[in-house]
């Protein structure tokens, strides 16, 4: 390091980005005494996409809330409490619902999926990005994080022994005893330390254009989706619409009438082996991709992009490292694969949940070694990983329904279990205090699984993947694959036998009150001794909470 410029403001810790996973782990240091950097080479408001939450998004929310004391945290964890306390122009999600297309064939009405969030409890969100990440970069500044925004790094010097110098494209310098990089692919800290796995490992092959629009029509009001028997409508929730080589998000601001937001999240994402790209400007490719699709086009027949549609190349890149000495890379900075399935702000969660405690006891102890930051490596590799597997098995089932359907189970359960061991954890931290709870979920032989306790459900996920990338290499059928999928859940000890989640036929779930009675049966009498308590916890405390409001 060269030597120390007697000017630099020295910090704690420096936070590279303050988008969603800066801004929350920057309120969460400052409020625990940390002297926090917020550095960022844009300024709020500004557009993001990652819009859309699921249920492990809010449980992991609302933990960080309670487990650093950010009280303000909690509004953002269910959509009651964003529309009153955060923003106006934020959207709901009851649903997960998926539509699937064959090119130059009418819908199937059969051929549908949707996994509905039981909303008597907690209705999940589609977050008007622009306006959550400025209430996050707000609350670190209101605790005392120094915010320095339009500031662009131009480099980084790091000592193992003394910290980071951190040096802006206007010759200021900030000193640091430990970086965390939130500033997604561009990394300075992945540039600097080299650090990108090239190529990556990521067997995932996808490419994006999106925009935000007006006018899109709810597909409920479409012909093709009149014979549809879905439990919620499709316009209450994120709609996927999938297809052989792809899938289109339609996420929507305005559809519940507190709403103030006449705008809807567009993004079409394409396998790009497929659908190769050109240079066609997005707006045609998008249309163009509309005329093969008459079904999907008849939702955007008065639709208009209120903004530059943005058009990717792949979307998948990987680190090779993501911890050493003195600074950690976040998810988006770490890695990226595919919007599918929403788990981006899901893992930026898990980051800013693991690494919170652990930056707060070093600037309390001065321990700022590689070894106690360690187990964010593990985890982020792992939740790559997961995703990736998960994602690619989709992808390939887009080619056929019936391996899709299967595919898509795998999926349902790994987020509905997830879920409940995080609720199971949160119930029990809230009713004693007992930080060695949360620490618990830190020990897992496979970390980015969502259900670590089970190994019949990590069976599953690794048959999946299996039999998904024999199909791709030619060698399985996709209705043998699909066939061998079911099978192994009709056969699973982790989730109730009456949900039928092995029946070709349950194509969707809606986990009513009379569902969740059954299941808490089956814990009490049949679950295995690792599952059936932790699922009665969960159920325990989402009604806690729903009584609390």
């Amino acid at each position: 390091m060269t030597a120390k410029n007697k000017s630099a403001r020295q910090y704690d810790v420096a936070i590279l980005g303050s988008g969603m996973a800066g801004g929350m782990l920057g309120a969460v240091l400052a409020r625990n005494g940390v002297k926090v950097l917020l550095l960022d080479a844009g300024t709020h408001p500004r557009f993001a996409v990652g819009e859309s939450t699921i249920p492990y998004t809010s449980g992991m929310t609302r933990l960080i809330s309670d487990r650093y004391d950010v009280p303000e945290l909690m509004a953002l964890s269910s959509h009651k409490g964003i529309s009153r306390h955060v923003s106006k122009y934020c959207g709901q999600k009851q649903n997960f619902g998926f539509v699937y297309h064959e090119e130059g064939k009418l819908q199937d009405p059969e051929k549908i999926n949707q996994l509905v969030v039981p909303s008597a409890i907690r209705t999940e969100t589609h977050l008007f990005r622009q306006d959550t990440d400025s209430y996050l970069f707000n609350i670190a500044v209101k605790y005392g994080a120094h915010p320095q925004l339009a500031t662009r790094i131009a480099d980084v010097e790091i000592d193992p022994d003394e910290g980071a110098v951190l040096r802006t494209d206007r010759g200021e310098e900030f000193r640091a005893h430990y970086v965390v990089d939130g500033s997604g692919f561009r990394s300075p800290l992945a540039e600097k330390f080299a650090l990108r796995e090239t190529p990556t490992r990521a067997r995932t092959h996808s490419r994006t254009l999106f925009t935000h629009m007006i006018g899109v029509t709810p597909f409920d009001k479409a012909p093709a989706a009149r014979k549809h028997r879905q439990p919620n409508p499709w316009h209450n929730g994120t709609l996927h619409h999938v297809f052989d080589g792809g899938w289109l998000w339609v996420i929507p601001f305005d559809n519940h009438p507190e709403s103030i937001n006449p705008l809807c999240s567009v993004g079409l994402t394409l396998d790009p082996r497929v659908f190769p790209k050109d240079e066609t400007p997005g707006q045609e490719e998008f249309d163009a991709f509309l005329t093969r699709f008459p079904e999907i086009a008849w939702q955007f027949k008065n639709a208009k992009a209120v903004r530059p549609w943005v058009s990717t190349g792949r979307l998948q890149y990987s680190a090779k490292q993501v911890v050493g000495e003195r600074f950690c890379l976040t998810s988006h900075a770490a890695g990226f694969i595919d919007a599918l399935y929403s788990r981006g702000l899901t893992n930026t969660m898990e980051l800013v949940n693991a690494l919170g405690w652990r930056l707060i006891a070093a600037s309390r102890d001065g321990d700022w070694s590689q070894d106690r930051f360690s187990y964010l490596e593990t985890l982020q590799q792992g939740l790559f990983d997961f995703h990736d597997n998960l994602v690619h098995s989709s992808f390939v089932g887009f080619r056929d329904y019936e391996l899709w359907n299967a595919v898509n189970r795998t999926w349902m359960l790994g987020t509905m279990l997830g879920n409940v061991m995080l609720e199971d954890a949160y119930y029990r931290y809230t009713r004693t205090g007992d930080e060695r709870i949360l620490l618990e979920l830190e020990n897992s032989p496979h970390p980015g699984s969502p259900l670590p306790v089970s190994e019949g459900f990590i069976a599953m996920g690794a048959l999946t993947g299996d039999l998904c990338r024999s199909v791709e290499e030619g060698n399985t059928t996709p209705t043998a694959a699909a066939a061998r999928i079911l099978e192994h859940i009709r056969g699973a000890d982790f989730i109730a036998p009456s949900f039928r989640f092995g029946e070709r036929d349950t194509r969707c779930f809606n986990m009513s009150p009379a569902k969740m009675a059954t299941n808490a049966v089956w814990c009490r009498k049949e679950a295995p001794p690792e599952i059936g308590p932790r699922m009665i916890n969960a159920s325990k405390g989402l009604v806690r909470m729903r009584l609390r409001g």
